[in-house]
Parts: structure tokens; C-alpha cells; sequence
């Protein structure tokens, strides 16, 4: 039987990214395999063994020095050895180091290895220091362990081709979202969610949702909070999600004030009806390739307050469909925010705007992306070979 084996650092990069992937792979025939280190528990854990057909816990780590990515590394190895991959997709950097030093050999017996990079860590007013250890990095694997990079973005299309990090480079337009899960709800829909979810029908809020770290950047948005909720005293920030910088939130929001004003939710796999419930969504993130929360927003109709980075940019349209703002900018983000919160009518307008600029960004869309690369790279290849 056809086999593929995907590989990423985490799990949920799965569950959150790749899930119309295994079911794409599936439709084709191919026994799909995941393997990416459980961080997040049994719920993720489940979700992606009922998607894939085996799921293996190897012990990446995003940190290059952290020595348990030696055993991820042998244990990868070993993976591969056992099974006939036709094709191995990998993602993130951690993953696809790895995962394509691992399948340097059986590539040269004609296993396809294709890497997504959901963000080069180089990019337009990177660090020097990013482009001194990242950049070679990048092309030293892309040019000479890669059938096919896809990128997510423009700017990291260009940057590819422009400096010939691999000699196959494909643009998708991101992961997508789900336009049948997030579609738009009506103002019935969406009043019978908020009272589900403990908001009151005047409450104006914005949701933001992605991992709690420190390049998520969350702590712009609850310092912003504390200048809303002064014109503002009904609003409300909704954060989905869960990662390290938890207890930093917690304290932060303890130490203004607000713990009537922001609550964080946790991982939820039921994003959509908080997205539907929510009046506009935000992203504050410092590196982003293109969010996909963002993405579920415009595709309900919802307005977003982003961060200016490369992803943000290609996705907002600012004064149109939503506000960028600098990244450590909490006034610009609070009085954007504030706009937004106070004008009904604006919501709409932009919303309207998001929703039409979401169509190339939907999950069918996307898919329809990623099954013509995997045409011209892999399907075709293997069905020769067989």
C-alpha cells in the first residue's frame, strides 16, 4: 500500500494545520502516518489517531540544543527504515532538520521529501542573527535534501526563489480554514453562542487565538485591554490557546485588574463557535507566516487588530478589512481596538471587506493547492513506480 509519512515538532501542529492533508492523502489511497512529540495530552492525541493511521511520539524539541532531539532523531531513523514511505512531508524547523537529515538516503531511492515552512525565522526586519543561523540552514537542506518547498506567504515565496533555497518552490495560500465550519453565523446564531459561552448580549468581544508564547506576543493585547475597558467597560478578550507563557498572563492580567475583562479559555478544539460569538479578532504575534486565526475570522465576517509582520500584512487590509499595528505598540492597539469596540457600523463595513478578501484562504481552496503539488511531485511518481 502507498504510504506517507508527515512529521512536525508538536502534535497539535497537526490537529490545528494538517488534518485535510491525512484526509486529502487518504482519498488517494495512501496509508498516512504522523509522528511529532505529545505535548498537549490525550485530547490532541486522540484527534490525531482518529485522523491518521498511525501516530508515533518521538521527542522533538524546538530548541536545536536540547538533547532529546538526538532520540527524536534515532528514533526517526528507525521509522523510516521500516517503511516503505513514497512520500515524507515535514513542518516546522525543528521537524523538517530532522526529519529530511533522517531521509537522506531513501530520497536518493526515490522517496519524495517535501517541507513546508510556515514562516522562515529570515525575513524583512529579521535580526542579523536570524539570517546569519537560519538562512544557511534553509538553503543548505532545501537545496540539497528537498524535492519541493512550499511556502505560505509572498514574501517568503519571493525570498525563496529569489535566493534559490530549493530548486522546487510552490506557494499555498497557508493552512486554511474550514469555509462550511466557519462560515458566517446570523445574529440568532450568534446571540445563542454567547449566552452558551457566559456573554452577555451587549458584551463586545474580540478573540484571539493561537499558542501562548512569547513570539504570540498575547501580552500586547492585555495591556491594550487595560486602556479599552476605560471607554469601553463592556469589552471583553477571549484568548484560546495554552503554552508556556500561561502563568505570565495570568499574573499580568491579575496585576491590571481585568480578570473580569480577559479570560483565557485553553486549548479548544471548538474554536469556531467562539470565532462566530466574537465581534472582531486580534493577532499580536512578532513572526507570523499567515495566521490562520486570522483566517477564520475573515472567513465568519470579522474584523481583526494584527500586528504588522509579513502574514498580517497579506491578510489585513489595513483601514479596510481591519488595523495593523506595530508590534510593541499598545496605544496604537488599544485605540484600534477602541474603534472597532465603539462603532457597530464599522464592524460590519470591515467584516463585509474581510469576508470577500477570505476566499483564496478557505481550507477547499487551499487543499485544491496542495493536491496539484502533490500531483506534480508525488502522485504521478508513484503511480509510474507501481
Amino acid at each position: 500500500m502507498k504510504k506517507a509519512l508527515l512529521t512536525a515538532t508538536v502534535m497539535h501542529h497537526f490537529t490545528s494545520f494538517h488534518l485535510p492533508l491525512i484526509a486529502m492523502l487518504h482519498e488517494h489511497g495512501y496509508e498516512v502516518h504522523a509522528a511529532a512529540h505529545d505535548v498537549m495530552g490525550k485530547a490532541v492525541r486522540e484527534q490525531l489517531e482518529a485522523a491518521a493511521d498511525r501516530v508515533f511520539d518521538l521527542p522533538f524539541a524546538r530548541s536545536p540544543l536540547d538533547p532529546s532531539n538526538r532520540a527524536a532523531y534515532k528514533e526517526l531513523c528507525r521509522l523510516i527504515r521500516e517503511n516503505d514511505y513514497d512520500v515524507i512531508h515535514c513542518n516546522t524547523p525543528m521537524g523538517g532538520v530532522l526529519t529530511r537529515l533522517a531521509a537522506r538516503k531513501v530520497r536518493k531511492n526515490g522517496t519524495t521529501v517535501i517541507y513546508t515552512a510556515h514562516g522562515f525565522h529570515f525575513y524583512k526586519g529579521a535580526s542579523k542573527l536570524n539570517w546569519l543561523v537560519f538562512y544557511p540552514i534553509e538553503k543548505v537542506f532545501g537545496r540539497l535534501f528537498t524535492d519541493c518547498l512550499i511556502t505560505i506567504c509572498d514574501e517568503d515565496e519571493k525570498t525563496a526563489r529569489t535566493h534559490k533555497i530549493c530548486r522546487s518552490v510552490r506557494r499555498i495560500h497557508g493552512a486554511g480554514a474550514d469555509a462550511k465550519r466557519f462560515a458566517p453565523a446570523d445574529e440568532a446564531e450568534k446571540q445563542a453562542l454567547r449566552a452558551q459561552l457566559g456573554l452577555a448580549a451587549d458584551d463586545i468581544a474580540c478573540l484571539c487565538t493561537g499558542e501562548l508564547n512569547a513570539n504570540k506576543n498575547q501580552k500586547q493585547l492585555v495591556a491594550a485591554t487595560a486602556q479599552v475597558i476605560q471607554s469601553v467597560p463592556a469589552f471583553r478578550l477571549l484568548c484560546a490557546g495554552s503554552g508556556d507563557t500561561e502563568q505570565a498572563l495570568r499574573q499580568q492580567i491579575n496585576e491590571l485588574g481585568l480578570q473580569d475583562h480577559v479570560q483565557l479559555l485553553g486549548y479548544r478544539t471548538d474554536v469556531e463557535r467562539f470565532v462566530k460569538a466574537s465581534d472582531f479578532v486580534a493577532s499580536m504575534s512578532c513572526r507570523e507566516g499567515l495566521g490562520v486565526n486570522i483566517i477564520e475570522g475573515m472567513i465568519c465576517g470579522k474584523p481583526a487588530v494584527a500586528t504588522r509582520n509579513r502574514g498580517h500584512s497579506e491578510l489585513v487590509a489595513d483601514g479596510v478589512s481591519g488595523y495593523l499595528v506595530a508590534i510593541g505598540d499598545v496605544d496604537a492597539t488599544a485605540k484600534a481596538l477602541i474603534n472597532l469596540a465603539e462603532q457597530p457600523e464599522l464592524r460590519q463595513k470591515m467584516g463585509l471587506a474581510a469576508k470577500e478578501r477570505s476566499t483564496a484562504y478557505t481550507t477547499q481552496s487551499v487543499m485544491r493547492e496542495m493536491e496539484s503539488t502533490y500531483r506534480e511531485f508525488v502522485f504521478e511518481k508513484v503511480d509510474q513506480k507501481g
